[in-house]
């Protein structure tokens, strides 16, 4: 004679749907919790790395017509932990250089190439050729040109709203810095503002070298 199982049993969730989805959702939950929360309090996901300072004014702002230019759709700001991607773009990227990132741009796209270390691998007046007429300087490039950049000025009226909404995510800027932040824009152009911020870009992890005891050991066939 078979035993009756009782409601909380293996049984009721084999045969109801409708508990088995909300047991299911628990569990995730409870699992995905364990591996996000201690990331709050790790140092390495909420110090910044040697060398990341919170943006400059300039920057911040070439970092607003990055995203609002869509940049972000055609290339990742993540060297993975690959050895292919190493060798090519640099030292794998890491949470800390990404602490004062509101949101982060590490992008999972590459119709064009990585631009996490693309920080003075080539001069300004390059960066900015490339920005008026991709194909001046990459001929086979099918990045959209954008020549507006060069004779837009940037606004000045609200780059203290910015930084002050950033403040209060944490990022350290100081009161003096936000004061004076409409000034450091005056007369530039949206150009010089996207050029700063893509020179900035990977400058911190430059002269870092990529230890093969720190990179994960390529995979044995």
């Amino acid at each position: 004679m078979s035993q009756k199982q009782g409601f909380f049993s293996h049984e009721t969730l084999e045969k109801n749907v409708g508990w088995l989805i909300i047991a299911t959702i628990i569990v995730v939950s409870i699992a995905g919790l364990v591996q996000i929360v201690p990331l709050f309090f790790q140092h390495s996901t909420t110090e910044p790395d040697p060398g990341i300072t919170p943006y400059s004014p300039l920057r911040l702002m070439g970092r607003d017509i990055y995203i609002r230019e869509g940049c972000v759709g055609c290339h990742s700001q993540q060297v993975r932990t690959l050895q292919a991607e190493t060798e090519r773009y640099g030292h794998f990227s890491t949470a800390g250089e990404s602490v004062y990132d509101h949101p982060f741009l590490w992008g999972s796209k590459r119709t064009g190439p990585d631009l996490a270390r693309v920080g003075g691998r080539y001069s300004d007046d390059w960066q900015r050729i490339h920005l008026r007429n991709p194909r001046d300087v990459v001929p086979e490039s099918v990045m959209p040109s954008y020549p507006w950049l060069e004779k837009t000025q940037l606004p000045t009226n609200d780059i203290q709203a910015r930084m002050h909404a950033l403040k209060r995510l944490g990022v350290p800027y100081k009161d003096e810095e936000i004061a004076r932040a409409p000034e450091e824009l005056a007369g530039k152009t949206e150009e010089d503002a996207l050029v700063a911020y893509l020179q900035g870009l990977g400058l911190n992890r430059r002269n870092v070298r990529v230890d093969s005891a720190a990179a994960p050991a390529p995979a044995k066939e």
